[in-house]
């Protein structure tokens, strides 16, 4: 049975720029902070990055003007501008499966991604009272133990995060999104800057950061060594630079369909597309130069992941002259991050209440906002109390039997959900919906080299570029 689209109109960006800065801010998240550096570390530094570019360059290029795209001329929630989409293309109703898998894919992500920013919540009054001066390996390890063993202070910070993330979308778009994103995106740059600055005068190790980070050694890239002690081809280091060019552009989930759905007619996509890339990429090369020389110079582990925030960094802020300030400033910038990320998270379930309910602007925020509150209060408690509680046990030697409620979203999410979603967008945009539709509403000709170009890597390339990363995401290849 056919739906009937809603016949509303949302407010649109102010200027292209404030969707620029919009649409960056939720690509640049935690993952740009910590994920980019220690990737980067583990796959041969400069040889990594510039496969990574390239990588950026013809995927996530492609799909994110693919999202913008679908976004505008649906105009709407990523559920009821597929819909329309649809509809237009007299389609199957089964393409709105992306708008539904994008928006509950934001959901699930954000009830445990506000935990996570809980904790670097936490560890700014941590940092900023001298909890961490003087501390070793051990003592760092059992603050950051202490912090995710305590459910109470988890919640306190879990519903902290939430509730400035509700505030923010409950204002709408001017007063709220437009306004916040115009302060807190200039404000991570400039705490990036400061910190880069700091790294550069406190550590005697920039000049060997620059060189990892730019000075390419294929041999490290290309070639690893197996258990055997045999050098083998290095093919989890080239899948690695695919998933991070998707993931940390936000694809996939809805996000940037449903900023997009607010981008003015006269706006250029392509444009916007390229700034956001730049922006974002911008952000992952000067976390790299802040974080790697100051893990070069105590001679820590590059490689930590997550530890590598909450336990090997503060080691080093500790010990080091001046890091009791920008230690709280790095957590700081991590919040600003996590805060820009988590708002694009939240406004696709609240623009489809919006339309699809006829909620108020403020009503949806708390209903939504409210639920993905006590979803994560479940990620909350699979630190600590929940801990070895495992829902799909019954599954026996499934790769998910083993998982705790965290595990379990945090492994759908990012390895089944948003690599089919960003799969299923670009056939929809290549194979379904009529080209002169898209030409269009790209405002290119379909003869134009830059069309072609967009056309043959959506049609061939990307589809190819997501499903290996779906395939190593769930473990195929």
């Amino acid at each position: 049975m056919a739906h009937t689209v809603p016949d509303i109109k949302h407010k649109n960006w102010s200027s292209q720029w404030l969707f620029i800065m919009a649409a960056t801010g939720s690509a640049v998240g935690l993952g740009n902070i910590w994920k980019f550096p220690y990737i980067t570390g583990e796959n041969g530094g400069g040889a990594f990055v510039l496969l990574y570019l390239a990588c950026i360059l013809l995927l996530g290029v492609p799909v994110m003007m693919t999202e913008i795209m679908l976004g505008r001329k649906g105009g709407l929630s990523p559920i009821n501008s597929m819909r329309k989409l649809v509809g237009i293309a007299k389609a199957s109703p089964l393409w709105t499966t992306i708008g539904w898998s994008g928006l509950l894919a934001g959901v699930m992500i954000l009830s445990f991604y506000s935990v996570i920013a809980g904790w670097a919540l936490a560890y700014i009054p941590m940092m900023a009272t001298g909890t961490f001066t003087g501390i070793d390996a051990e003592g760092s390890s059992e603050l950051f133990g202490a912090l995710i063993a305590d459910p109470w202070r988890l919640i306190l910070w879990h519903s902290i995060f939430m509730l400035m993330t509700m505030l923010v979308i409950a204002r709408g778009m001017e007063k709220g999104l437009e306004r916040a994103i115009s302060i807190l995106l200039p404000g991570l740059f400039l705490l990036l800057l400061a910190l880069v600055g700091y790294a550069y005068v406190a550590t005697d190790q920039f000049g060997r950061a620059l060189s990892f980070l730019f000075n390419p050694d294929f041999d490290a890239l290309l070639y690893t060594q197996n258990a055997d002690g045999q050098t083998i081809f290095n093919l989890e280091g080239i899948l690695s630079a695919l998933g991070l060019a998707f993931f940390s552009l936000s694809l996939g989930m809805g996000s940037i369909m449903v900023y997009g759905a607010y981008l003015p007619k006269e706006s250029s996509i392509g444009e916007a597309t390229i700034s956001i890339v730049i922006a974002d990429t911008l952000v992952a090369i000067l976390a790299g130069l802040a974080i790697f020389p100051i893990v070069f110079s105590y001679g820590l582990d590059i490689g930590a992941g997550p530890g590598l925030v909450f336990v090997t960094l503060p080691i080093a802020f500790g010990n080091m002259g001046g890091g009791v300030i920008f230690g709280t400033l790095f957590f700081v910038l991590l919040v600003f991050a996590a805060w820009t990320s988590a708002f694009s998270l939240l406004e696709p379930v609240v623009a489809w209440l919006v339309e699809s309910k006829r909620f108020s602007r403020p009503n949806a925020v708390w209903l939504s906002g409210g639920i993905i509150w006590l979803v994560g209060l479940l990620n909350v408690l699979s630190f600590n109390v929940l801990e070895s509680f495992h829902p799909l046990s019954f599954l026996g030697e499934f790769k998910l039997a083993q998982q705790n409620i965290f595990g379990i979203l945090d492994y759908m999410t990012s390895n089944v959900m948003l690599p089919l979603g960003g799969l299923a967008m670009a056939l929809f945009a290549a194979w379904v919906l009529p080209s002169a539709i898209v030409s269009k509403e790209f405002n290119l000709p379909e003869g134009c080299v830059t069309y072609r170009t967009w056309s043959f890597l959506i049609h061939y390339v990307t589809p190819i570029g997501v499903g290996l990363i779906f395939l190593k995401s769930v473990g195929l290849i």
